[in-house]
């Protein structure tokens, strides 16, 4: 991976921006400080080595050299992504199970932000924030994907158990193709983004539906109750008992029941 060959393969993206690096602290981090300073709508970071990423909750998400898709793509808001912001979660959640079936693998979304393949973590999606004022000026959605099985952490580092799409697929995928398809489903979806046919296919594509799950937040009692779906926003929807939970995405951890 390198500028010249992002520069070939994306050709028919309509990015606002591209800005590559060999080595980088966070792609989200340059993207928020690009966005800040300017940067057009889809403008995109994309890293080789990521040494100080991050994940949702402050999770570290290290990405060693070659072995990864790391990048963080600016959006400058639709009136629907206003209205929805919780959604856009759901777009880069969205994309990458559409790019990862070109593949001809079937992924998963566990909510609000991991994307899985066969019960396994696969991808992480990262959603922040420009504000001016107390007007949204920006999204910065950044993008983890482990492609090569020396991208997966060690056990020890792990909140979940975790996978590689070579690990999956038994031969390496070309990441610049695999962030061209991301790129592209992204792009299709988001201009269908306040539409019910996203939050039906957001839906669709959950992990553990019908199934036992256990959600918990920090200094409180953990919730175990059967994952229902979506609501329009994009929350959760559980059946604790006799009762129906609407969950926000916050500083929840959402795993299956043991």
């Amino acid at each position: 991976m390198n500028l010249h060959n992002l520069q070939a393969a994306l050709r028919d993206i309509p990015l606002g921006g591209l800005r590559y690096f060999d080595n980088l602290g966070s792609t989200n981090d340059e993207a928020l400080h690009w966005a800040s300073q300017g940067a057009r709508d889809l403008s995109v970071v994309v890293a080789d080595e990521q040494t100080s990423g991050r994940g949702r909750l402050g999770r570290k998400w290290i990405t060693p050299p070659h072995t990864a898709l790391a990048f963080s793509l600016i959006l400058r808001p639709t009136p629907d992504e206003i209205k929805y912001p919780a959604r856009v979660t759901g777009l880069g959640a969205l994309a990458s199970v559409e790019a990862i079936a070109k593949f001809g693998m079937r992924a998963q979304i566990k909510w609000p932000n991991d994307v899985m393949i066969n019960n396994r973590k696969v991808a992480g999606i990262l959603v922040e924030s420009v504000w001016s004022g107390e007007a949204l000026d920006a999204f910065v959605l950044g993008l983890g994907m482990n492609v090569s099985a020396s991208a997966i952490p060690p056990v020890e580092l792990l909140s979940l158990p975790a996978t590689s799409l070579e690990n999956e697929l038994g031969q390496l995928v070309d990441r610049t193709k695999l962030l061209h398809d991301v790129l592209s489903s992204l792009i299709a979806w988001r201009s269908k983004l306040g539409m019910d046919e996203f939050i039906n296919t957001w839906d669709a594509s959950l992990a553990f539906r019908g199934k036992q799950v256990q959600l918990i937040k920090q200094n409180e009692t953990p919730v175990n109750g059967e994952l229902l779906g979506l609501e329009s926003d994009g929350s959760l929807r559980l059946k604790v008992n006799d009762k129906i939970l609407t969950v926000q995405i916050g500083e929840i951890h959402l795993r299956p029941s043991v």
